[in-house]
């Protein structure tokens, strides 16, 4: 048995996704193409693409600044964009499209907050319908959602409205307004007037269209399966010149076939690491709507924590409410078969007491930290490393581990057939923990990677890696299966936290 934090696309399909770009948020992230030329039309398009939410969504906090998953701007004229959360609602959650020319703003009402999903996003635009409700509509999974509008008292949008999509730029790297000079960026930029950290979105994109000129249905891009979920499915239609199709498969930074951003639509409408952004090859990863991985759960309550790098990286705050200043657990959980992971721990000065890390359950019952320990390490200041299994908060441990360093890697093999966790330093093997499972309920046995801090003196922060790393692997290896990306080898017969290894062995 598995447990999988909402209901996030996992199924795959003759038509595989290999790799996303995962967008860290907070900082300048983008990608950037300018058109050559303007598009002669511009009434009519289609945007697709799938979308893992990171801390875009974060429990207890609302997001009043949107953020701009696509945009095309000047900045001194008017923008046009594709983005995640909303202002319009007092809460937000929502996908939307915002046009500066004709000051609509689209929403869907229905919010969307499910961190461990991958939603697949279509806006059909044409406003050369005469019938004002068929020149927008917003696809989610397949689905016609219904819209809120906030446009200058105009409620739909007008007859023949042209977006700044598709108009030409001369000068892809302006870091400052310039009328005229449209630049199309992958997440938002200030040369697009932009706020780069509040507007920037935190979290994973693939499979993304613009296609110009035609407007198409969501089933161009996806289907229902015959489980009933909506998969990917490869576009077989045609694009024109002011048309891209973006895959992420690459790893350089330069507007060509070899970049990030490259183009595979045939159009050779190539994207480049934009301007002062910090995209690099790192930022491509295998989380995809074909093959989901674990990461932190941004809706844990009792939060104190910020979350980033697509919801892989967790920081501490410092004091606290509670003992704990935060405690992560992941969005898989398994209670069958066996898993591998990793997590490297940094700090802003030296390594501080009560850090845990390894293996976790939800525990409702627990008011102060609604995560009970099941399998931990505890990383006591610079002395040492203690290493056991628990039931509540009474682990016996041992203390034979070497004293941590900072940027260690430490390994977890959870076997929860024979309730047993394996640690590993560095890649060595460092002791086991033996669980005792007696008295749990099937949901206490549910267990996945977990990370707390309680010390409010340092700032701990701890990278999670289920196979899709946010930080710099130097040799890179797979489990059996060929599925993650680790520092060090998982030992024989376990495997990623991903879902195509929870469809076999979970």
């Amino acid at each position: 048995m598995t447990f999988l934090i909402g209901a996030a696309n996992s199924a795959s399909d003759a038509y595989e996704i290999e790799n996303s770009l995962r967008l860290p948020g907070a900082t300048n992230n983008h990608l950037s193409m300018v058109f050559g030329s303007t598009a002669s039309n511009r009434k009519t398009f289609t945007f697709s693409g799938w979308i893992k939410l990171g801390n875009a969504v974060q429990f207890g906090q609302k997001y009043p600044n949107e953020k701009y998953i696509l945009c095309s701007t000047d900045a001194a004229t008017s923008t046009t964009n594709v983005g995640y959360g909303g202002y319009t609602s007092a809460n937000t959650g929502s996908f939307h499209l915002q046009d500066g020319r004709s000051a609509t703003y689209i929403e869907t009402t229905t919010k969307f907050r499910d961190p461990s999903a991958w939603y697949h996003l279509v806006i059909r635009y044409d406003s050369t319908q005469s019938t004002a409700s068929n020149r927008i509509f917003i696809y989610v999974n397949g689905v016609s959602q219904p819209l809120n509008y906030s446009n200058s008292g105009d409620p739909e949008v007008d007859l023949n409205t042209e977006v700044d999509f598709f108009i030409a730029g001369d000068n892809i790297d302006a870091t400052s307004a310039d009328s005229g000079n449209f630049v199309h960026n992958v997440n938002s930029y200030y040369n697009g007037g932009f706020d780069a950290i509040n507007n920037s979105f935190d979290g994973y994109v693939t499979d993304m269209h613009l296609i110009n000129a035609q407007s198409l249905p969501p089933t161009a891009f996806g289907k229902t399966d015959d489980n009933g979920v909506w998969v990917p499915i490869k576009y077989k239609g045609t694009f024109n010149a002011h048309s891209f199709k973006l895959e992420f498969k690459e790893t350089g930074a330069s507007a060509n076939s070899s970049g990030i951003g490259a183009d595979t639509s045939g159009q050779d409408n190539h994207f480049k690491v934009g301007v002062n952004s910090n995209l690099a090859a790192g930022d491509i990863t295998v989380d995809t709507p074909t093959n989901n991985f674990a990461t932190y759960n941004s809706l844990r309550p009792n939060n104190q924590a910020t979350l980033s790098e697509g919801n892989t990286f967790v920081t501490g705050v410092t004091g606290g409410s509670t003992s704990m200043e935060y405690h992560q657990l992941s969005t898989i959980l398994v209670n069958k078969g066996k898993w591998y992971w990793e997590m490297k721990i940094t700090a802003n000065n030296t390594i501080s007491a009560n850090t845990y890390i390894g293996c976790g359950y939800w525990d409702d019952s627990d008011s102060t930290h609604g995560t009970t320990i099941q399998g931990c390490l505890v990383v006591s200041g610079t002395s040492n490393v203690r290493g056991g299994g628990s039931y509540g908060n009474t682990a016996t441990f041992q203390s034979s581990l070497p004293a941590p360093v900072q940027n260690d890697i430490y390994g977890f093999a959870v076997n929860c057939d024979d309730e047993e966790i394996t640690f590993f330093r560095n890649g060595s093997a460092h002791g086991n923990a033996d669980n005792d499972y007696s008295g749990l309920s099937a949901e206490q046995k549910l267990l996945g990677p977990y990370a707390a801090h309680g010390g409010s003196s340092q700032l701990q922060n701890i990278y999670l890696n289920t196979g899709n790393p946010a930080f710099a692997i130097s040799s890179g290896n797979t489990d059996g299966n060929g599925y993650g990306n680790f520092e060090f080898a998982p030992p024989s017969g376990y495997f990623a936290l991903c879902t195509k290894n929870l469809a076999e062995y979970g």
